[in-house]
């Protein structure tokens, strides 16, 4: 819905927020309005002062400085619990969904109904459940268990769990950053649905497609202070403009794959089978090449390269590297063979959130560098220092734990973890969901550099400008199996989702 502003009062507004951390200012006097009923997008790259403003918001941190005013009643700072009293309510990025709970309990957790003497009432929170899905058309079972859901399905859930303590603002964290094509759709169509409710939604993403097409109005901040606030009544603001603005400069927004000399086969895979009853699934990677993996989420992308590595077993195939055989049961016996394997939960699979950046970065390639049984890790910064130089990883310290950075420079410590392995064959599931321009160039060249060094990269994108941009070969999966291959220029967004869809070539 298209925002009336003349003659409506915002709901909100944060005037000249400022933000002091040990003396420096993460936030320098930002101001930002949002009315009812509107989605106001807020851009910046990662460390630009988008999630501290939030953390403002939401009543995690106290600011330095400035007013919070809702409906005109002025605050210094706000609690959680005033904030959350106010009707604000997160969908955060990162996974707070508790695991081995049902999608309905996950919903309720720490708001259940209750029938009389105090008993939780499932069967009220179970309808509910069934009617805010139906109302706004997502397909889950309320007593499938989170853990048995995909990544994408999850976020669906945090939004529902969300609406039901019915807020009446929504900020949205990087809503679609686990989505296809097709879910992020759905998301943005259930996004304008929240909104005819009068709920007002701050918006952030990285996916600036997104942004252009679903605001009414677009805030981008950098260096924790505000650039520009556009007005997209008539969807007119470019995506060139919102780049410029958030890193000072003019940026492309994708980053082509440099040319490398594609040589001869690194890996083969023949007949993998995940169970006795799935699909046979064949292919090769070259050196130097890129090979694309793309499909729908649920296809089985990341379920083939995970029995691959040995993280998930396999029912039976052969993988065979520059024409040996190898046996693969396991993650290690992956690693000796050369693999790396950027997983698309970092939190959870490529990170130790305690352990610190060198930690993170030497725990797979340190043994094979150094002598002897014990090691000093506190002997080897210079071993790292070069790569977190390189990748721009925004670190007080080498010894910062990795809980306590962002989520776009999480997922560059995972990737320099696998830059000092120094390995042979890269797998990169989702490698720049989540993370600003930038970052995504910065990736987009290392993966350049290591073909360039005649490594081969199989690489899962949801993201279709960056698997159109960087792949040599696609190869579309769909129910498990490999639909087709797509080559020069054959590789565009049209037929890429046509193979996805199963759309006959004749259709």
């Amino acid at each position: 819905m298209n925002v009336d502003y003349a003659g409506q009062k915002p709901i909100l507004e944060m005037k000249d927020i400022k933000k002091e951390f040990s003396g420096v200012y993460a936030l320098s006097g930002i101001t930002f309005d949002l009315y009812k009923g509107e989605i106001h997008c807020l851009c910046g790259e990662n460390g630009a002062g988008k999630s501290t403003l939030m953390k403002v918001l939401s009543g995690a941190y106290r600011p330095s400085g400035g007013k919070i005013c809702f409906e005109g009643k002025e605050y210094d700072t706000l609690t959680p619990a005033l904030s959350k009293e106010l009707g604000v309510n997160i969908v955060y990025q990162e996974n707070d969904l508790v695991p081995s709970m049902s999608v309905t309990e996950n919903i309720y957790v720490g708001n259940e109904a209750s029938k009389k003497f105090g008993f939780i009432d499932y069967k009220k929170m179970r309808g509910e459940t069934m009617a805010q899905m139906k109302d706004l058309g997502i397909e889950l079972n309320p007593d499938t268990k989170i853990e048995d859901l995909s990544v994408a399905d999850q976020q669906f859930v945090k939004i529902l769990k969300a609406l039901s303590v019915e807020p009446r603002i929504l900020i949205m964290d990087e809503p679609t950053s686990m989505f296809n094509v097709e879910d992020a759709a759905k998301v943005l169509k259930l996004t304008r649905k929240i909104t005819e409710r009068g709920i007002a939604i701050i918006y952030i993403s990285h996916f600036l497609n997104e942004v252009v097409q679903i605001a009414d109005r677009v805030t981008i901040i950098r260096d924790g202070a505000v650039v520009n606030t556009y007005r997209n009544e008539h969807r007119d603001i470019s995506i060139s403009t919102i780049t410029k603005d958030m890193v000072g400069r003019p940026v492309d927004t994708f980053y082509k794959k440099e040319k490398c000399r594609i040589g001869e086969v690194v890996l083969e895979v023949k007949d993998l089978q995940l169970t006795k009853d799935s699909p046979k699934v064949s292919f090769q990677v070259r050196q130097g090449e890129i090979l694309g993996f793309s499909g729908m989420v649920g296809a089985g992308r990341t379920e083939i390269v995970r029995a691959l590595t040995g993280a998930d077993p396999k029912y039976g195939g052969h993988i065979y590297i520059r024409g040996r055989e190898v046996q693969i049961k396991n993650p290690s016996d992956s690693i000796a063979q050369g693999f790396a394997h950027i997983t698309e939960d970092r939190q959870k699979l490529g990170l130790m959130l305690g352990g610190s950046v060198l930690e993170n970065t030497t725990i797979i390639g340190l043994r094979s560098k150094i002598k002897g049984w014990f090691v000093n890790i506190k002997k080897h910064p210079p071993l790292v220092e070069g790569i977190i130089r390189d990748l721009h990883v925004k670190t007080p310290s080498i010894w910062t734990e990795a809980i306590y950075l962002s989520g776009g420079n999480q997922q560059k410590v995972v990737l320099a973890k696998w830059l000092y392995a120094d390995q042979e064959i890269y797998i990169f599931d989702e490698p720049t969901r989540g993370i600003d321009v930038n970052a995504k160039a910065e990736f987009y060249k290392q993966m350049s550099a290591l073909t360039a060094q005649g490594k081969c990269i199989i690489m899962i994108s949801s993201d279709m400008p960056e698997l159109i941009s960087m792949s040599d070969r696609v190869l579309v999966i769909r129910d498990g199996a490999v639909d087709g291959e797509l080559s020069g220029e054959q590789i565009n967004e049209h037929e890429i989702i046509k193979r996805a869809l199963g759309v006959k070539k004749h259709e």
